[in-house]
């Protein structure tokens, strides 16, 4: 009996796609517990990081599209995470920003996804990650 392969294997949309699929499942897991879905985590990031961005770029920025990421900030604001405020330089813009909850938990959360890409990348050798990383940003 011959075991077949999978005939989507030897394209690259498919392993990426496979590859997509795992990574957000392993990281969806460790930030269930904190009760954060990964779209959220990557609003938090921004945020933390004192980015100034309209909704539309965050949404490009978080791989989110603008109706939803309206929504999931709805919930954050609701779950006390973040807040809106209007921009003083703009009064048709609205700038988000954590909460103090949502800085500590964006400490906790950044632990685990810090922890999940130590699992990824040990999974490789030091040169091979550096060279996914581009190669992956090259598409992107």
């Amino acid at each position: 009996m011959t075991t077949q392969l999978n005939p989507l294997s030897s394209h690259l949309s498919y392993a990426l796609a496979a590859a997509h699929r795992t990574v957000n499942q392993l990281l969806s897991a460790r930030l269930k517990k904190h009760g954060i879905q990964i779209e959220a985590w990557r609003v938090m990031e921004y945020l933390d990081a004192g980015e100034k961005l309209t909704m539309g770029e965050l949404a490009k920025q978080a791989l989110l599209n603008p109706p939803a990421l309206s929504k999931l900030v709805d919930r954050m604001v609701s779950d006390g995470l973040v807040h809106r405020q209007i921009s003083t330089a703009d009064q048709r813009q609205i700038n988000l920003l954590l909460t103090n909850l949502g800085r500590t938990r964006m400490l906790q959360i950044r632990q685990d996804v810090e922890d999940e890409d130590r699992a990824l990348t040990d999974q490789f050798n030091t040169q091979d990650g550096a060279l996914l990383i581009r190669l992956l940003s090259q598409i992107s």
